[in-house]
């Protein structure tokens, strides 16, 4: 089997798990808008966005470090696996007692309501250890990708996603008929359970949390505590640049929910927030599309380094992503009619959320240019010049910080996702300019600026010109990727003919 097709082979693994799990935490958005009011929905976000920061934290960076002295240090895997886990596992234990020694703090920072300060003491509670659990995982999951076991990585996934699901389904729908009905143990569930509480959805993630945990515990068996003390100073020194750039994607990523939250008037606050946070979940499958390319990706570039055609073979994957991208930008646009349907709560209020559907253009392109420059980014992580990414990563996050200060309080959330788009728009021309200077890679930069242009402009026809005419939209993405086929297929030809022998 060639290199090029186990790629695509764990790729489409990784995928798969990837998208299926994506996509149930997808349909329960329609739940959770339909259950929660915009201002709870609005808590949701808000928390989960402070944890995807605390998460970047926990990591380290390690996941990356971990994969690139696996290939530097073939001889010393278990060494590498060893200082890995331990680092996170040390940085992990200190945040779970730091974090349950301050919990009353962290509750009276994230709200000032009184009456809701026992409630947010206990979403702090159940966050602390969902966290915990999440960040000693890492390390085991990784090695799960390196050791091309992407079915066990998929099992183990698909499991945690399954219970989440299911206990939040349990919560909202079989708990509230069960007490309505008088049914068998209705009577105690009903001295316990509180309606549209959205605690219910955190108890639902921490255990899903605690299932993947057991579920790794072959692979945290197979640890020795031995800690290498030279091995740690090199991999410490690569990772802690890629721990700032992570932490400055998720800042990216994240912030603008956190500024929405507090910059906006506190009566519109919450619900303005829970409407981004809502529209931003059409965003998803191209971000369920990245992810999956991702987990398939970063392991192969290390292992492939040392191949003599690498820069060629880096440059074709990148050349087929940009066009997967730009007909996923497309199509997400052509049919967004249809998956406005996924962030609507009741007929009567289908204009809550429903008002945001413009501000999904904009982060659609920003995912679109956020995929281009994580594939951009193997340049400083295979030439150990991480401190590349530490530079750009911090421009991003200056760009996302001043330009949400700036755009917030006039433009809202809308403000916000252009300045998603902007920020990862500079990051991905900065990081090739960068990589052209310094790790040369044969990109194709004409045909793919026309596969990125063309896309734009037919986002534009459809979203606006059009008015978002479902069958217009969708005869647009036809004739592009007519036009895609047409202009590809001798290339497409000559690797199937290569890959043939």
């Amino acid at each position: 089997m060639s290199a090029l097709k186990k790629f695509l082979g764990q790729t489409a693994v990784y995928g798969v798990s990837t998208v299926f799990s994506r996509l149930f935490n997808f349909i329960l958005t329609p739940l959770f808008t339909r259950a929660y009011p915009t201002a709870t929905f609005g808590i949701f976000t808000k928390l989960y966005a402070y944890a995807s920061l605390i998460n970047a934290v926990l990591a380290f960076g390690m996941e990356s470090t971990y994969f690139r002295y696996l290939n530097k240090h073939e001889d010393r895997k278990q060494e590498v696996y060893n200082n890995s886990f331990l680092c996170i596992a040390v940085i992990a234990f200190l945040f779970l007692i730091s974090g349950l020694s301050f919990v009353d703090q962290i509750a009276a920072y994230l709200t000032t309501n009184q009456s809701e300060l026992s409630d947010y003491r206990h979403y702090v509670q159940y966050f602390i250890g969902i966290l915990f659990m999440d960040a000693i995982c890492v390390i085991p999951f990784a090695k799960l990708r390196a050791d091309d076991r992407p079915f066990k990585y998929s099992v183990v996934k698909f499991l945690n996603i399954g219970f989440f699901v299911g206990l939040n389904l349990f919560f909202i729908y079989v708990v509230p008929t069960v007490i309505e009905h008088e049914w068998p143990l209705g009577d105690w569930m009903a001295s316990w359970y509180r309606g549209k509480w959205v605690g219910y959805v955190f108890i639902s993630n921490l255990t899903a949390s605690s299932v993947t945990l057991l579920m790794l515990l072959p692979e945290f068996l197979k640890l020795q505590l031995k800690f290498d003390k030279a091995l740690f100073a090199k991999m410490f020194s690569y990772s802690w640049p890629v721990l700032v750039a992570n932490l400055s994607f998720i800042v990216n990523e994240n912030l603008d929910k956190i500024v929405l939250s507090e910059m906006l008037p506190a009566e519109v606050a919450d619900a303005q927030v829970g409407i981004y946070g809502a529209v931003c979940k059409i965003a998803i499958f191209m971000s369920i599309f990245i992810t999956a390319f991702r987990l398939g990706a970063e392991p192969f570039f290390f292992s492939y380094a040392k191949n003599a055609n690498a820069k060629k073979t880096y440059a074709m994957i990148l050349h087929y992503f940009v066009i997967a991208l730009a007909l996923l930008f497309v199509a997400l646009v052509a049919n967004i009619e249809l998956l406005k349907s996924f962030i609507s709560r009741d007929a009567e209020h289908i204009a809550d959320y429903w008002v945001g559907l413009p501000a999904v253009p904009f982060l659609l392109f920003g995912y679109l240019c956020l995929g281009i420059y994580m594939n951009l980014s193997i340049w400083y992580r295979l030439s150990d010049q991480t401190r590349f990414g530490l530079y750009i990563s911090i421009i991003g996050a200056v760009i996302t910080i001043v330009m949400n200060l700036v755009l917030i309080p006039k433009y809202s959330y809308m403000g916000s996702a252009w300045v998603s788009m902007i920020a990862y728009f500079v990051m991905m021309v900065i990081s090739y300019i960068l990589g052209q200077k310094h790790y040369p890679i044969p990109y194709d930069l004409k045909r793919i600026l026309a596969y990125l242009m063309v896309s734009v402009l037919l986002v534009v026809l459809s979203f606006w010109v059009f008015d978002r005419n479902i069958y217009i939209g969708n005869v647009l993405l036809l004739t592009f990727l007519a036009g895609v086929i047409y202009f590809e297929k001798d290339q497409i030809k000559l690797i199937l003919r290569k890959n043939e022998h």
